[in-house]
Protein backbone atom coordinates (compact mmCIF):
# COMPACT_ATOMS: atom_id res chain seq x y z
CA UNK A 1 0.00 0.00 0.00
CA UNK A 2 1.03 3.70 -0.82
CA UNK A 3 1.31 5.07 2.49
CA UNK A 4 0.32 8.53 0.97
CA UNK A 5 -2.61 9.27 -1.19
CA UNK A 6 -2.71 12.29 -2.96
CA UNK A 7 -5.64 13.95 -4.56
CA UNK A 8 -6.33 16.90 -6.40
CA UNK A 9 -9.83 17.86 -7.42
CA UNK A 10 -11.11 21.91 -7.92
CA UNK A 11 -8.30 23.34 -6.45
CA UNK A 12 -7.94 21.22 -3.33
CA UNK A 13 -5.78 18.47 -2.00
CA UNK A 14 -5.93 16.02 -0.15
CA UNK A 15 -3.21 14.18 1.56
CA UNK A 16 -4.46 11.04 3.31
CA UNK A 17 -2.44 8.90 5.64
CA UNK A 18 -2.53 5.65 4.01
CA UNK A 19 -1.74 2.88 6.73
CA UNK A 20 -4.76 2.26 8.40
CA UNK A 21 -4.12 -1.14 9.66
CA UNK A 22 -1.59 0.82 12.37
CA UNK A 23 -4.02 3.65 12.30
CA UNK A 24 -1.81 5.79 10.36
CA UNK A 25 1.01 6.08 12.51
CA UNK A 26 4.00 7.48 11.47
CA UNK A 27 7.10 5.99 9.96
CA UNK A 28 10.40 7.06 7.35
CA UNK A 29 8.41 6.02 4.67
CA UNK A 30 5.21 7.64 5.20
CA UNK A 31 7.08 11.31 7.17
CA UNK A 32 9.24 11.21 3.56
CA UNK A 33 6.15 10.85 1.07
CA UNK A 34 4.25 13.48 3.17
CA UNK A 35 7.01 15.74 3.11
CA UNK A 36 6.61 15.33 -0.59
CA UNK A 37 3.23 15.86 -0.84
CA UNK A 38 3.39 18.87 0.99
CA UNK A 39 6.36 20.26 -1.42
CA UNK A 40 4.00 19.79 -4.18
CA UNK A 41 1.30 21.76 -2.46
CA UNK A 42 3.48 24.07 -1.93
CA UNK A 43 4.78 24.67 -5.22
CA UNK A 44 1.25 24.00 -7.48
CA UNK A 45 -0.23 27.06 -8.21
CA UNK A 46 -3.19 25.55 -9.38
CA UNK A 47 -3.13 24.12 -5.35
CA UNK A 48 -5.71 26.34 -3.43
CA UNK A 49 -6.44 24.68 -0.48
CA UNK A 50 -4.82 21.56 1.19
CA UNK A 51 -6.84 18.53 3.56
CA UNK A 52 -4.67 16.29 5.58
CA UNK A 53 -6.41 13.64 7.24
CA UNK A 54 -6.30 9.49 7.75
CA UNK A 55 -7.75 6.23 6.39
CA UNK A 56 -10.17 4.16 7.52
CA UNK A 57 -10.63 4.63 11.65
CA UNK A 58 -7.81 6.56 12.65
CA UNK A 59 -6.41 10.50 11.78
CA UNK A 60 -2.72 9.74 13.11
CA UNK A 61 -2.00 7.46 16.24
CA UNK A 62 1.76 10.05 16.34
CA UNK A 63 4.84 7.91 16.06
CA UNK A 64 4.90 3.99 14.91
CA UNK A 65 6.85 2.77 18.30
CA UNK A 66 7.30 -0.78 16.37
CA UNK A 67 10.13 1.90 14.29
CA UNK A 68 11.72 3.52 17.21
CA UNK A 69 11.87 -0.04 18.85
CA UNK A 70 13.74 -1.98 15.87
CA UNK A 71 17.46 -2.96 16.31
CA UNK A 72 18.08 -3.03 13.17
CA UNK A 73 16.34 -0.48 11.18
CA UNK A 74 15.62 2.06 13.91
CA UNK A 75 16.57 5.49 12.71
CA UNK A 76 16.92 7.47 16.07
CA UNK A 77 14.89 10.09 17.60
CA UNK A 78 17.11 12.75 16.53
CA UNK A 79 16.65 11.92 12.57
CA UNK A 80 12.80 11.44 13.35
CA UNK A 81 12.50 14.90 14.60
CA UNK A 82 14.77 16.80 12.62
CA UNK A 83 13.99 14.93 9.19
CA UNK A 84 10.61 14.09 9.49
CA UNK A 85 8.47 15.36 11.96
CA UNK A 86 10.05 19.26 11.91
CA UNK A 87 9.82 19.25 8.22
CA UNK A 88 6.53 18.33 7.98
CA UNK A 89 5.63 21.03 10.71
CA UNK A 90 7.25 23.74 9.02
CA UNK A 91 5.89 23.35 5.31
CA UNK A 92 2.29 23.35 7.49
CA UNK A 93 3.10 26.76 8.77
CA UNK A 94 4.97 28.08 5.53
CA UNK A 95 2.57 27.23 3.00
CA UNK A 96 0.69 30.38 1.63
CA UNK A 97 -2.54 28.50 1.45
CA UNK A 98 -5.49 26.99 3.92
CA UNK A 99 -4.05 24.02 5.47
CA UNK A 100 -7.13 22.42 6.90
CA UNK A 101 -6.63 18.94 9.06
CA UNK A 102 -9.58 16.53 8.49
CA UNK A 103 -10.02 14.42 11.74
CA UNK A 104 -11.47 11.38 11.46
CA UNK A 105 -10.59 9.45 14.49
CA UNK A 106 -7.71 9.56 16.98
CA UNK A 107 -5.48 12.11 16.73
CA UNK A 108 -2.55 11.33 19.19
CA UNK A 109 0.86 12.34 19.95
CA UNK A 110 2.65 13.95 17.46
CA UNK A 111 -1.00 13.29 15.09
CA UNK A 112 -2.41 15.41 17.45
CA UNK A 113 -0.27 17.80 17.00
CA UNK A 114 0.25 18.08 13.04
CA UNK A 115 -3.75 18.46 13.47
CA UNK A 116 -3.11 21.53 15.84
CA UNK A 117 -0.26 23.20 13.13
CA UNK A 118 -2.82 23.24 10.50
CA UNK A 119 -5.43 26.51 10.09
CA UNK A 120 -8.09 24.71 10.68
CA UNK A 121 -9.14 21.81 12.27
CA UNK A 122 -12.49 20.04 11.97
CA UNK A 123 -13.10 16.77 13.44
CA UNK A 124 -15.93 14.71 13.68
CA UNK A 125 -17.92 13.81 16.80
CA UNK A 126 -16.12 10.70 17.31
CA UNK A 127 -12.61 12.28 16.79
CA UNK A 128 -10.82 12.68 20.01
CA UNK A 129 -6.91 13.99 20.84
CA UNK A 130 -4.65 12.83 23.10
CA UNK A 131 -1.17 14.04 23.76
CA UNK A 132 0.11 10.11 24.23
CA UNK A 133 3.78 11.14 25.17
CA UNK A 134 4.09 11.49 28.94
CA UNK A 135 2.64 7.67 29.48
CA UNK A 136 5.99 6.87 27.68
CA UNK A 137 8.04 9.32 29.47
CA UNK A 138 8.13 11.51 26.36
CA UNK A 139 7.88 15.25 25.48
CA UNK A 140 5.43 16.52 23.31
CA UNK A 141 6.49 16.93 20.38
CA UNK A 142 6.16 18.49 16.34
CA UNK A 143 5.59 21.90 17.73
CA UNK A 144 2.82 20.65 20.30
CA UNK A 145 4.53 22.65 23.19
CA UNK A 146 4.51 26.11 21.17
CA UNK A 147 1.17 25.66 19.13
CA UNK A 148 -0.83 24.23 22.26
CA UNK A 149 -0.68 26.82 25.33
CA UNK A 150 -1.17 29.40 22.42
CA UNK A 151 -4.59 27.27 21.77
CA UNK A 152 -5.97 26.87 25.23
CA UNK A 153 -3.86 28.52 27.41
CA UNK A 154 -0.78 28.04 29.77
CA UNK A 155 -2.32 25.94 31.97
CA UNK A 156 -4.53 24.08 30.50
CA UNK A 157 -1.95 22.87 27.42
CA UNK A 158 0.36 22.12 30.84
CA UNK A 159 -2.05 19.42 32.58
CA UNK A 160 -2.97 18.26 29.18
CA UNK A 161 0.41 17.06 28.35
CA UNK A 162 1.35 16.25 31.79
CA UNK A 163 -2.12 14.37 32.61
CA UNK A 164 -2.32 12.46 29.06
CA UNK A 165 -6.05 13.28 29.24
CA UNK A 166 -8.18 11.67 26.15
CA UNK A 167 -9.86 14.98 24.87
CA UNK A 168 -13.25 14.62 22.90
CA UNK A 169 -14.21 16.73 19.79
CA UNK A 170 -16.76 18.38 21.80
CA UNK A 171 -14.22 19.56 24.31
CA UNK A 172 -11.43 20.34 21.89
CA UNK A 173 -14.15 22.67 20.27
CA UNK A 174 -15.30 24.00 23.90
CA UNK A 175 -11.84 25.08 25.02
CA UNK A 176 -10.72 26.49 21.59
CA UNK A 177 -8.38 23.57 19.83
CA UNK A 178 -10.36 22.92 17.26
CA UNK A 179 -12.40 24.87 14.77
CA UNK A 180 -15.75 22.88 14.93
CA UNK A 181 -16.70 18.76 14.97
CA UNK A 182 -19.55 17.53 13.51
CA UNK A 183 -22.53 14.45 14.03
CA UNK A 184 -20.87 11.73 11.50
CA UNK A 185 -23.62 12.01 8.93
CA UNK A 186 -22.70 15.64 8.64
CA UNK A 187 -19.02 15.68 8.54
CA UNK A 188 -18.46 14.78 5.00
CA UNK A 189 -20.76 17.61 3.68
CA UNK A 190 -20.13 20.14 6.35
CA UNK A 191 -16.49 19.50 5.72
CA UNK A 192 -16.36 19.65 1.89
CA UNK A 193 -18.15 22.82 2.14
CA UNK A 194 -15.40 24.75 4.22
CA UNK A 195 -12.73 23.29 2.01
CA UNK A 196 -14.69 24.23 -1.51
CA UNK A 197 -15.44 27.74 -0.25
CA UNK A 198 -11.71 28.59 0.88
CA UNK A 199 -10.42 27.31 -2.50
CA UNK A 200 -12.55 29.31 -4.25
CA UNK A 201 -11.22 32.46 -2.11
CA UNK A 202 -8.29 35.09 -2.78
CA UNK A 203 -5.93 32.69 -1.82
CA UNK A 204 -2.80 35.45 -1.67
CA UNK A 205 -5.21 37.03 0.78
CA UNK A 206 -5.76 34.01 2.72
CA UNK A 207 -1.84 33.29 2.33
CA UNK A 208 -1.17 36.83 3.55
CA UNK A 209 -3.21 36.42 6.11
CA UNK A 210 -1.44 33.69 7.47
CA UNK A 211 1.81 34.49 6.69
CA UNK A 212 0.66 38.03 9.96
CA UNK A 213 -0.64 35.48 12.20
CA UNK A 214 2.75 33.60 11.99
CA UNK A 215 3.94 36.78 12.31
CA UNK A 216 2.03 38.06 15.54
CA UNK A 217 3.57 34.41 17.68
CA UNK A 218 6.82 36.54 17.87
CA UNK A 219 5.77 40.06 17.38
CA UNK A 220 5.22 43.15 19.72
CA UNK A 221 1.93 45.55 18.84
CA UNK A 222 4.45 47.70 16.74
CA UNK A 223 6.20 44.91 14.91
CA UNK A 224 2.59 43.38 14.26
CA UNK A 225 1.26 46.50 13.12
CA UNK A 226 4.36 47.20 10.33
CA UNK A 227 3.57 43.72 9.12
CA UNK A 228 -0.24 43.92 8.39
CA UNK A 229 1.00 47.58 7.03
CA UNK A 230 3.06 45.65 4.67
CA UNK A 231 0.60 43.08 4.32
CA UNK A 232 -1.91 45.14 2.98
CA UNK A 233 -0.36 46.55 0.64
CA UNK A 234 0.36 43.75 -1.16
CA UNK A 235 -3.44 42.45 -0.76
CA UNK A 236 -4.42 45.26 -2.28
CA UNK A 237 -1.90 45.10 -5.44
CA UNK A 238 -3.67 41.29 -5.97
CA UNK A 239 -5.87 40.49 -9.00
CA UNK A 240 -8.27 38.85 -6.72
CA UNK A 241 -8.76 42.71 -4.49
CA UNK A 242 -9.86 44.02 -7.91
CA UNK A 243 -12.25 41.61 -8.57
CA UNK A 244 -13.32 41.26 -5.11
CA UNK A 245 -13.95 45.48 -5.23
CA UNK A 246 -15.28 45.14 -8.89
CA UNK A 247 -17.67 42.36 -7.64
CA UNK A 248 -19.37 44.82 -4.70
CA UNK A 249 -19.67 47.67 -6.65
CA UNK A 250 -21.67 45.62 -9.81
CA UNK A 251 -23.59 43.38 -7.15
CA UNK A 252 -22.69 40.42 -7.97
CA UNK A 253 -20.82 37.33 -6.98
CA UNK A 254 -16.86 37.15 -7.33
CA UNK A 255 -14.92 34.94 -9.70
CA UNK A 256 -11.00 34.61 -7.51
CA UNK A 257 -8.15 32.95 -9.61
CA UNK A 258 -5.83 33.16 -6.61
CA UNK A 259 -4.06 35.63 -7.92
Amino acid sequence: MEPILFNLSNHIATITLNRPKAYNSVNRTLALEFIKALKECKENSDIRAIVITGEGKAFCAGQDLTEVTDPENNPGFEKILEEHYAPIIRLIREIEKPVLAKVNGVAAGAGANIALACDIVIATEKASFIQAFSAIGLVPDSAGTFFLPRLIGFQKATAIAMLGDKISAQEAERIGMIYQYYAEGEFEESFNKIAQKLALMPTKGLGYTKRAFNSSLNNDLNQQLDVENELQMKASSTADYKEGVTAFIEKRKPVFKGE
